[in-house]
């Protein structure tokens, strides 16, 4: 896991080949016409091709659970760079290796899974930081409250 600015993702680029292009793609996106988008279409969340299924982002337009509200999940097939566009979002973190109380098996399709272990430590990511989730992070986002905006970057990890 990697908590970091927008202005600082330059340094983790050599972590992944894909990474370089996701934050080209967070500095350069227009979040006011892509969140209006999905605001204006009803939708809560919408997906863009960055390059197919091995580069996406979804854009989130949703009010946050709080703490008692987030669960862990984690993933196997991407890395998730989730970016705060607006609002104070909040996110739970553990190592996979520690969660021992799967309410939800792996779902291959949806590539997620859940759990009900609670997490170790909550991250703050107010607008402008990011957070990066590889498969061995279990993280709870949407832990923050009142209305968010915020792009997850998916990236397949092979």
């Amino acid at each position: 896991m990697i908590l970091d600015s927008l202005a600082g993702a330059d340094r983790y680029v050599s972590l992944h080949p894909a990474f370089g292009r996701a934050f080209t793609y967070l500095r350069e996106a227009n979040w006011t016409q892509l969140t209006s988008a999905a605001q204006q279409a009803g939708q809560s969340s919408t997906r863009h091709p960055i390059d197919g299924d091995r580069i996406f982002v979804s854009i989130d337009c949703v009010d946050g659970r709080g703490r008692e509200g987030a669960r862990l999940e984690a993933h196997r097939r991407y890395i998730y760079i989730q970016f705060t566009i607006d609002g104070n979002e909040e996110i739970g973190w553990k190592p996979l290796a520690d969660c021992a109380l799967t309410s939800e098996p792996y779902d291959e399709a949806k590539d997620i899974m859940f759990f009900r272990d609670r997490p170790d430590s909550w991250l703050s990511l107010p607008a402008g930081r990011l957070a990066i989730f590889f498969p061995d992070d279990a993280h709870a986002p949407l832990a923050g409250r009142g209305t968010l905006k915020k792009a997850i970057v998916k990236i397949a990890v092979s």
